[in-house]
C-alpha cells in the first residue's frame, strides 16, 4: 500500500508546504495537513486539509491517532516524531533532516534540556529562520522517499 504524507502543518514553512503539494500531484499519494487554523491547499484530489480543535497539540494527536505504519509525517516536533516511530511511520523535518528511533530519544533529552536552558533565563532565542538551503534539503530528503517507496 502506497504510503500517506502527513503534514504537521501549524508551523510548516510554505515552501516545504509547496513542495508537497508538488509531490501529491505528482505522485498521486494522500496529502494530508493538519492544523488549528483553516488552511488553504491546491484544489486535488490527492490533497486536503483538517482544522482541528485549538489546544496544545491537538494536531500532533491527530496525526498520531491516523498516521500507519510505513506513512510519512512531516514535523518539526520531536515527541510527534518519537510516536509516529513508534507507530511503524518515518519522520522527516521540514529542514530535510530525518528522525531515526536510534536517535530519538537522545533528541528527546536534548530538547528537554533546551527547554530547560530557556525556562531559567540561560538561553534565548529559536532555530535560524528558513532558509533556500533547508528547502532544498528537504526537497532531497523528500524526493529520495518518493523514489524509494513509490518508484516515483
Amino acid at each position: 500500500m502506497a504510503p500517506a504524507i502527513w503534514v504537521d502543518a501549524d508551523a510548516c514553512p510554505a515552501p516545504v508546504k509547496d513542495i508537497l503539494f508538488r509531490a501529491a500531484t505528482r505522485t498521486g499519494l494522500q496529502l494530508t495537513l493538519v492544523a488549528n487554523k483553516l488552511l488553504r491547499v491546491p484544489p486535488s484530489p490527492h490533497i486536503r486539509a483538517v482544522q482541528v480543535a485549538h489546544g496544545f497539540d491537538a494536531a500532533d494527536r491527530y496525526i498520531e491517532e491516523a498516521v500507519g505504519s510505513g506513512d510519512l509525517v512531516i514535523t518539526a516536533d520531536i515527541p510527534l516524531a518519537a510516536a509516529v516511530l513508534a507507530r511503524g511511520a518515518h519522520a522527516l523535518e521540514p529542514r530535510g533532516e530525518w528522525f531515526a528511533p536510534g536517535t530519538i530519544h537522545e533528541r528527546l533529552q536534548m530538547r528537554a534540556l533546551m527547554n530547560d536552558l530557556r525556562d531559567s533565563g540561560v538561553m534565548s532565542g529559536g532555530p535560524s529562520a528558513f532558509s533556500t538551503a533547508d528547502s532544498r534539503s528537504f526537497a532531497a530528503a523528500l524526493d529520495g522517499f518518493l523514489v524509494r517507496r513509490t518508484g516515483r
